[in-house]
């Protein structure tokens, strides 16, 4: 049984826009989400900026009892998943037995973990919170989503670090595609700006030094020396195509492909002949049945990090062959940073929106060219172009690579 899977609702918190219209406003005029790290002092840290949610109020989506039980990444995903649903119109209108959900974290609870580690270290064991491990696990997110709708389908939040919510949301294409749920609620969230995260990728040679915010995520750009770490959450309800028909939802979008491959190469470093990344692009492109497709978008992993770029260039241009000539390229990363774990559905969205919306959002604070990336990066400026197909490339330390393909909705 093969069955066609729509997208009916999403949701987003982001650096750039704590909600769909303000996300997309941001995204195609091109603000810049990056910012000086206002949580701590940065004196002795070396990375200064960070890409941080601003104006989050969890009262909007938890009561006042329960936010101090739920780590920020929580309540991120929580706000995403609200927002989706409440577009979706999805709730009462589906067998709860037939609701999923997959929503993932690279890292989890993060800020419970560090602000727990400090009191055991200065106050002891009996100071730990009874609820720092519920607040804590990777999978708590999906589980209080899943609670508050009570969606007792296939509940399968993934760890696969920058890779995390474009597998979850593959995983639920498929979940979805071949009759195992009827609806999913599929994405990821990250709240990790906090001194020891920063301190962590700083010292694994992975963030950006940059002190300058407008230039500092700058994928494609031979000046780039790092990503900037980002925040937020995505997510999307995909749902069955005759379902979400029957209710009459509004349809926002089709997913209809979806690869998932590993390097097994190294733990953090992209394999140099880009092998994996580029069989991921190829499989999603396999799956959708658009080798053909000649108008084609992607938003790219574009992590404004030396190796990664290169490498998702030679990805691109080994799957597509010439038509990466004429491909349309652009990482939103240079305006959301690098949200880890939620980045692979806050770009799906993007994806969408420019499917949707005929405008292709740009690659922010691109001065200097790479001859080693050197596709059509859509540079500065959004683009109107009407597309056949777009895809959302996300690849993860570990060597975990995905790509999702999408196209506009069609009856």
């Amino acid at each position: 049984m093969s069955r066609r899977v729509v997208v009916t609702g999403m949701g987003v918190i982001s650096p750039v826009g704590n909600n769909l219209e303000s996300f997309w406003r941001n995204l195609t005029e091109g603000k810049c989400g990056i910012g000086f790290i206002t949580r701590f002092d940065t004196a002795d840290f070396k990375a200064k900026v960070a890409a941080e949610v601003k104006d989050f109020d969890p009262l909007l989506y938890f009561e006042k009892s329960e936010v101090r039980k739920t780590d920020l990444y929580t309540q991120y995903a929580m706000g995403a998943a609200v927002q989706a649903m409440n577009q979706s119109g999805l709730e009462n209108h589906i067998d709860p037995r037939r609701l999923g959900v997959y929503i993932g974290s690279g890292i989890g609870g993060m800020e419970t973990y560090t602000a727990e580690c400090e009191k055991l270290f200065k106050q002891g064991p009996r100071r730990v919170s009874p609820f720092f491990v519920p607040m804590m696990i990777s999978n708590i997110a999906a589980g209080s989503v899943a609670i508050r709708y009570h969606a007792q389908g296939p509940c399968l939040p993934m760890v696969t670090a920058c890779a995390t919510s474009s597998n979850t949301i593959g995983e639920a294409f498929r979940a979805i595609k071949h009759g195992y749920a009827d609806a999913i609620l599929a994405g990821g969230s990250e709240a990790t700006i906090n001194p020891l995260a920063i301190a962590g990728f700083t010292n694994c040679m992975a963030l950006s030094l940059s002190e300058d915010p407008l230039h500092s995520s700058i994928p494609f750009d031979k000046r780039r020396d790092g990503f900037v770490m980002g925040e937020g959450a995505a997510v999307l309800v995909l749902e069955e195509h005759t379902h979400a028909k029957e209710r009459g939802a509004d349809i926002l979008g089709e997913i209809v492909g979806y690869g998932n491959t590993c390097d097994a190469y190294h733990i953090t470093a992209p394999h140099p002949e880009a092998a994996g990344a580029s069989q991921a692009i190829r499989e999603a492109i396999r799956e959708a049945g658009m080798e053909k497709a000649e108008r084609i978008y992607i938003n790219a992993h574009g992590t404004s990090t030396p190796l990664n770029d290169k490498a998702e260039t030679l990805a691109i241009k080994l799957a597509l062959g010439e038509k990466s000539k004429n491909v349309m390229v652009s990482s939103t990363k240079s305006m959301t940073g690098h949200m880890l774990g939620a980045a692979g559905a806050i770009e799906a969205i993007a994806c969408i929106m420019a499917l949707r919306e005929g405008i292709l959002p740009p690659t922010i604070g691109y001065r200097e060219p790479d001859p080693e990336c050197d596709l059509d990066i859509i540079p500065n400026r959004a683009r109107k172009a009407r597309v056949e197909l777009a895809l959302s490339n996300s690849f993860g330390f570990g060597g975990h690579n995905a790509t999702l393909a999408f196209v506009p909705y069609k009856e």
